[in-house]
């Protein structure tokens, strides 16, 4: 974020404009202690004059390694510091002038209320000393130490102002950022699970409704029709290894186990079947371009899912899988000739499970649409069309 960047920039200025102000602060000092040691040579006061401006030096010191949080130890500091101050103003005028230094580090300690009073009471001690100083009255005398004050005051409350909103705006910025990332977690997670469910649905979940067919059929004929049912449960068998499989596709999140090893989407629809009660036809039709995985794997489990609807509620005969390569398109149409459905029904079906709503989202993730067609007693046609970028 733009924004966040400015932090070292700002803190540095702080640091610029302290060092400003401290070295300030010392010329004054030191500027006052020489025009009354020049001034003033051989005075009773002089020593105490030098031992209180070491001593406001000394202080002075201190203070940065205190920090800048009004703290009760900074507090404390700040009224020797000023102690100190008065009690030289009183005993030499000419240090007044170290109070505006005293103005920034007073704003910067104090809440903005008792720096103004604080910087006000200085400001006074400022013009008594000046007045006390001048060898006849001189308006800018009682004017210029008040105008100083409040000019400055006015530009170290606007910089501290200033620089609150830039930290209240980073903060801002900083916890919308980490909310916006809890949130892509979140709905990366949900839509994780959302894959998981619908993977599991089209793949296990049909396997062992298929399986479950099939034993009970084979159980069923074991006694009247040996041969048949040994077939069903050789049929089982491999639709549990093909279960297997994808167990462990899953696991690892590979791709569906019937595109492994290179094969084609077309190779891989011409393996699917509807259980032993219908017949599945597979059909090719244009010119077959190479698809992006995720478009094969998503035709594919389409395929899968409306198949296992066949065989579960239709009733059909015959399933036809026609494959269509329409140059900016490829369409996966599946037709049955089982009992077909009403607007009612279908609303329901989207209701029970992840079936249809399942394909939608499928082909919704990949800017394609689904249509379904189906009339009671002629059959579906399910029709998942897909757009593909243009080659060369």
């Amino acid at each position: 974020m733009p924004a966040v960047p400015a932090v070292p920039a700002a803190k540095s200025d702080t640091r610029a404009l302290a060092a400003v102000t401290h070295t300030a602060f010392f010329l004054l000092l030191g500027a006052s202690l020489a025009r009354f040691l020049l001034r003033h040579p051989g005075e009773p006061r002089t020593p105490w004059i030098i031992a209180l401006s070491i001593t406001l030096a000394l202080l002075y010191v201190l203070g940065p390694a205190l920090g800048a949080a009004p703290t009760l130890r900074r507090l404390l500091w700040l009224g020797l510091v000023v102690a100190t101050w008065v009690v030289l103003v009183v005993l030499a005028p000419s240090f007044a002038w170290c109070a505006v230094p005293l103005f920034y580090t007073a704003l910067r300690t104090l809440p903005p209320r008792a720096a103004i009073v604080l910087v006000a009471l200085l400001t006074v001690f400022v013009v008594t000393a000046q007045l006390q100083l001048a060898t006849a009255f001189d308006p800018n005398l009682l004017l210029a130490p008040p105008a100083v004050a409040a000019l400055a005051t006015a530009v170290l409350v606007h910089m501290e102002r200033q620089a609150q909103a830039q930290r209240d705006l980073i903060d801002d910025l900083i916890r919308t950022r980490r909310e916006l990332a809890a949130t892509e977690r979140r709905e990366g997670t949900l839509a994780e699970r959302q894959r998981l469910s619908m993977e599991i649905h089209d793949t296990l979940a049909q396997h062992l409704s298929s399986q479950q067919m099939l034993l009970q059929a084979a159980d069923r004929t074991w006694d009247s029709d040996p041969a048949t049912a040994r077939a069903h449960v050789r049929t089982a068998n491999d639709i549990a290894a093909r279960g297997l499989a994808e167990a462990r596709r899953l696991v690892h999140d590979l791709a569906p186990p019937e595109l492994a090893g290179g094969a084609g989407l077309a190779d891989a629809l011409r393996t699917l079947d509807a259980g032993p009660h219908t017949e599945v036809r597979f059909h090719l039709e244009g010119t077959p371009a190479p698809l992006p995985d995720r478009v094969q794997s998503t035709l594919l489990r389409i395929a899968q899912g409306a198949l296992a609807n066949v065989r579960e509620h239709s009733g059909a005969r015959t399933a036809a899988l026609t494959l269509s390569f329409l140059g900016d398109q490829v369409v996966l149409d599946v037709a049955d000739d089982g009992h077909g459905f009403t607007e009612d029904d279908r609303g329901s079906a989207d209701d029970r499970g992840h079936g249809l709503p399942a394909m939608r989202a499928r082909v919704s993730q990949l800017g394609g649409t689904l249509t379904i067609e189906s009339t009671p007693g002629e059959g579906t046609v399910l029709s998942a069309s897909i757009p593909l970028e243009p080659t060369g």
